[in-house]
């Protein structure tokens, strides 16, 4: 089980690889992912956003736990499961599977599309965490919809099994705040805001783009704590031209292009509604990895 204590670091939300007819592909999948634990990151996170978690049924999470399961069982990377949804009932049912299917935590998002008051985003809360199982809360108010207030921030945050917050609100008001007030550990869910947010008293992040440049992520990361900041925000500026191209349409649609390209997964397919990136960020991208001999993808 996941400790307030192990929130630290480098946490690397992987993507989903589907095959061309839209089913998991587990063989994909289990390469690209043995790639990514070989840098001894802090944590995987599995069927987040960039898992595309909404387009998982909860067979195939089942899958995806327990092969992710498999791929740790000689490691102590903690292994956490995307499990929220925009209905409470299923966030608790998808929590419940991966308390029984051994997972060390779990991430649930502020429900999306509802718009839930304040009030319900904690009642929401707090039926995930009465599951059991750690629950790192998300809040990621330019896909739900809606955002926590600080006050709501705290409220979920004092629960028990509640043992952080990843933190996608835009700036780093939040972390601010939480930190300034000693709260449990919040992880950068922002990445071109990693490196100011470490310096709000963020404990680490959790960052797609660590799929790709995984080591210089852990790198920055490592560097900050040592104090070797001028190095550590050099190395971090490297890393922004990439980054604004990743985001630059939906993720995880760049990032999976990108794996592909580089033979980590077979094909960079995503279930509809997302769509491939378009003809002219793979000029881009292309462009960008030919001139950037720097590159070590995963």
């Amino acid at each position: 089980m996941l400790t307030e204590e192990q929130i630290y670091g480098i946490y690397v939300p992987v993507v989903t690889p589907f095959n061309a007819a839209g089913e998991i592909d587990l063989e994909s999948y289990q390469r690209y992912v043995n790639n990514i634990i070989k840098n001894s990151i802090h944590g995987l996170v599995v069927n987040g956003t960039t898992g595309e978690s909404p387009t998982v049924n909860i067979q195939e999470l089942q899958t995806l736990v327990n092969t992710s399961r498999e791929l740790l069982k000689s490691s102590s990377i903690p292994l956490v499961i995307g499990t929220g949804t925009n209905d409470t009932a299923s966030t608790v049912a998808r929590t419940e599977l991966a308390a029984n299917s051994g997972a060390d935590a779990v991430l649930v998002v502020v429900p999306y599309y509802s718009r839930p008051s304040q009030q319900g985003i904690i009642e929401h809360f707090r039926k995930a965490a009465e599951v059991g199982i750690p629950v790192i809360a998300y809040d990621i108010p330019g896909r739900t919809g809606v955002g926590m207030s600080v006050d709501t921030a705290r409220t979920i945050l004092d629960m028990n099994n509640v043992v952080g917050l990843k933190d996608c609100s835009g700036s780093p008001l939040l972390v601010t705040e939480l930190s300034r007030l000693g709260s449990k550990p919040v992880l950068c869910g922002d990445d071109l805001h990693f490196f100011d947010m470490l310096g709000c008293g963020a404990a680490g992040g959790m960052l797609a783009s660590a799929n790709v440049h995984t080591a210089k992520f852990l790198g920055i990361y490592e560097q900050f704590r040592a104090g070797q900041l001028e190095e550590a925000r050099a190395a971090f500026d490297r890393l922004i031209p990439l980054m604004k191209l990743l985001f630059k349409e939906s993720n995880p649609a760049p990032i999976k292009w990108l794996l592909s390209a580089y033979g980590e997964i077979a094909s960079d397919t995503l279930r509809l509604p997302m769509t491939s990136i378009s003809s002219g960020l793979r000029e881009e991208l292309g462009a960008y990895l030919a001139g950037s001999n720097h590159l070590a993808a995963i």
